[in-house]
């Protein structure tokens, strides 16, 4: 994770243009030793192949891949411009955040910052601090909620399993892997026998060693009987704050309709999507994946020309991560891709609803199989 000093943060910043800001940011990186000579020719280049405004009044201008060789060590430059400089396309920014990668690194970096200001309360607060110390902890997620450990890493589904303490004992030490909890809560939530909620669905938690909020479900390949009891999924839980009640919330929804079955049945990608967002029945819903061949990955260029793509249809288009997190983010948001961290290789499963979904999916693929904007 990069760390940003109060020495990258320029505060009450003023520019005619967004010309004028990146010159103004470039000259930043150089001073800062970041980069070389030149580089600024990257950053005004790259904003005329495709624009680097990210959303939320946030820009994040950085150079093209021939200047990559101008970077001596990556890093960041941020100017706050209180009274917005006009980006094109009738967007504002407030926030411009220069960038200086080599290669992927700049993916890594983007993910973290796109993380905190994806949370729009956040982004107003970033333009209108007069604190460069506050500015930079909202930038490294110090002044934000606890993350909330949850994803595909902990979720598995075809788990060879005929007892109920084998995965309360699987659930337990994944939590305890990922610093959840302590040895307390294992000891304690093994000892006590879950709660039943229904349709092979079981509960388990600990008011003992309780670290961060996280959740993690253990699926059995086959369901099993305990005591005249149907087992099939445990979700166990540790609770640091209010963030784990979301889960409970949609899985009582999914309980409440009968539509327990669509925990049962789905992958990992699926059950992760289905506790933490609405999905539609699979019958409304068309689904494809495709693999990402562009050297960089999705950084702001091709991660444009994607969102570009997906706002041509009106479907309700989702994008999921098949090597990251798992959990899936609305295609036409620019800043929810590029945080992503979609890599070369990396497997993408598009999801689509709508009277236009197949197509968009069909032209989805052959935009990225076109290399979206950066060649095949």
């Amino acid at each position: 994770m990069f760390q940003l000093s109060q020495q990258d943060i320029h505060l009450g910043a003023a520019a005619s243009d967004k010309q004028e800001a990146i010159r103004q940011v470039a000259a930043a990186l150089t001073q800062a030793g970041r980069v070389s000579e030149g580089y600024v020719d990257g950053m005004l280049a790259r904003e005329l192949q495709t624009s680097t405004y990210l959303g939320n009044g946030i820009a994040i201008p950085h150079g093209t891949t021939d200047t990559r060789d101008l970077v001596l060590d990556t890093g960041v430059q941020v100017f706050q411009f209180p009274q917005g400089i006009a980006w094109g396309e009738g967007q504002t920014a407030y926030v411009v955040i220069g960038i200086a990668a080599r290669s992927d690194e700049h993916l890594g970096l983007l993910r973290q910052l796109t993380h905190v200001l994806s949370d729009d309360s956040v982004a107003e607060r970033l333009a209108k601090t007069d604190s460069a110390e506050e500015l930079r902890s909202l930038l490294m997620g110090e002044k934000n909620a606890a993350e909330f450990l949850f994803d595909t890493q902990l979720i598995a589904v075809d788990v060879a399993a005929e007892s109920l303490i084998t995965l309360q004992a699987l659930n337990a030490g994944r939590l305890q892997q990922v610093g959840a909890v302590d040895t307390a809560f294992v000891s304690d939530v093994i000892s006590r026998k879950p709660l039943n909620l229904g349709h092979g669905i079981w509960l388990s938690d600990s008011t003992e060693g309780n670290l961060k909020s996280a959740a993690t479900v253990s699926r059995a390949h086959q369901a099993f009987d305990l005591a005249g009891e149907k087992v099939s999924m445990l979700l166990t839980i540790s609770v640091a704050d209010d963030q784990p009640l979301d889960v409970l919330n949609y899985l009582s929804d999914l309980l409440i309709a009968n539509k327990a079955e669509r925990l049962l049945t789905a992958d990992a990608v699926g059950v992760l999507a289905l506790l933490t967002s609405e999905v539609e029945e699979q019958a409304n819903v068309l689904t494809a994946e495709f693999v990402i061949r562009n050297e960089h990955g999705l950084h702001a260029r091709p991660g444009t020309a994607l969102v570009n793509v997906i706002k041509q249809f009106s479907s309700e288009i989702t994008v999921t991560n098949l090597d990251g997190s798992g959990k899936p983010a609305n295609g036409r948001s620019l800043m929810k891709v590029v945080a992503l961290g979609v890599k070369k290789g990396h497997h993408l499963r598009f999801t689509a609803s709508g009277e236009d979904a197949e197509l968009a999916l069909k032209t989805i693929g052959e935009a990225i199989a076109e290399g979206l904007g950066e060649g095949a």
